[in-house]
């Protein structure tokens, strides 16, 4: 399932509890200074590169990661990932049922810029 970035709607909580719960994403979330493409990840994380694009494509599900292309002059584009979180809130609703809450962090224009690209790049 690919989620809607341009969506307001929070991930199932099974879909961000077994990311988090996974030893491979937490170490492809800690290695995540600054956006980085699924081969940097792979090393820096020591993840093997074909886990790495699945726990990638996890951890995106989970809205936990957000993926950017990079559009380049050549035309060889490229994906690259960064975290899309400051915090995950688990909590007990009134119902008595479990909700999840990702807090984002704020984009800056930038950043916005090249979400419409991404999405762009992604329809074409």
């Amino acid at each position: 399932m690919v989620r809607d970035p341009f969506a307001d709607e929070s991930p199932a909580l099974e879909d961000v509890l077994d990311a988090l719960d996974d030893e491979d994403c937490r170490s492809i979330v800690a290695v995540l200074a600054e956006p980085m493409t699924a081969s940097q990840i792979a090393s820096e994380s020591d993840v093997p590169l074909s886990t790495t694009y699945r726990k990638l494509e996890l951890l995106t599900d989970a809205a936990l990661l957000e993926e950017q292309v990079e559009v380049r002059p050549n035309g060889q584009h490229r994906n690259r990932y960064a975290i899309d979180f400051e915090a995950v809130v688990v909590a007990l609703s009134e119902g008595r049922s479990f909700e999840v809450e990702i807090a984002k962090r704020a984009r800056r224009p930038e950043e916005r810029l090249a979400n419409v690209w991404s999405e762009v790049r992604k329809e074409t």
